[in-house]
């Protein structure tokens, strides 16, 4: 069922790829910050059209990758879990995006681990679903259950192509997601099994274009356009995709999701 969302977003201004954190990444390809900025300022139209309100954090220059907002926090019911990056070419990311949400009127969690926010921890109805094993540690799964009152789902990550959760699963709605089973080990496969029966397996595919690294309102979901299978899918199970073209981001190892932080203030 569709619901009203807000959400955080980050001008690519200064997207850059100027080193490699993720496989995704080549420092020595060309990329197009001007493209960049028209493919996420036609996703952030996407929202507006959907009727949901974006905020917008300013950019700040030197840091390349904080387009990528769905990093820089994880919040639920008012409560802002911050970040921690794993990367140093990332740490001041964490500070800027902890700075505005208190300035904005949040209660901040300052994180006493590394944890990448909505990178590696989704929200699934009452569940908190953690990954791990290339960013966010366990630790931090611990803190996040204290911090945002959620039972916490670990879930081990095993490709270094799906380094964060959120390019491996993609929450559709409280009951129902999408995931890569080749990306988790096969204990947290058996877990999502029995969490999620009824969920949408992705194919390599549409993986490999991050397809499932998408954003979900309950009934629309916007994803990379080229992962036309995954759609096809959606369609099928009663959701309505909408494709939109990251393809410049996901030089950097982003989509739809990765630029997209969602604000839960609660009822």
């Amino acid at each position: 069922m569709f619901s009203h969302r807000r959400y955080l977003m980050c001008r690519p201004t200064y997207f850059a790829v100027e080193y490699a954190i993720n496989p995704w990444m080549d420092p020595t390809a060309p990329y197009d910050t001007e493209l960049a900025v028209r493919q996420w300022t036609a996703l952030r139209q996407v929202y507006t059209d959907l009727g949901h309100t974006v905020d917008e954090i300013d950019p700040i220059p030197g840091l390349p990758d904080m387009v990528f907002a769905a990093n820089g926090a994880t919040v639920v019911d008012g409560t802002v879990l911050a970040v921690q990056f794993l990367n140093p070419e990332r740490a001041d990311e964490g500070p800027a995006y902890a700075n505005w949400f208190r300035q904005t009127g949040f209660d901040v969690v300052e994180a006493k681990a590394v944890n990448e926010g909505e990178g590696d921890i989704l929200l699934a109805g009452d569940l908190l679903l953690a990954g791990t094993g290339f960013r966010t540690s366990h630790a931090a799964h611990l803190q996040a259950q204290e911090a945002l009152r959620r039972p916490v789902v670990s879930l081990q990550l095993v490709d270094p192509s799906f380094y964060h959760l959120d390019t491996a699963l993609c929450v559709l709605d409280a009951t129902t997601v999408a995931y890569l089973p080749d990306a988790f080990t096969p204990g947290s496969q058996a877990v999502l099994r029995r969490l999620f029966p009824n969920a949408i397996l992705a194919g390599a595919d549409d993986a490999a274009v991050l397809g499932l690294n998408a954003v979900s309102d309950g009934r629309n979901v916007v994803l990379p356009i080229q992962a036309g299978n995954f759609a096809q899918r959606l369609a099928d199970r009663g959701f309505m995709p909408i494709g939109v073209d990251m393809s410049e981001l996901r030089k950097a190892g982003g989509g739809p999701k990765c630029c997209t932080l969602e604000i839960r203030t609660g009822s």
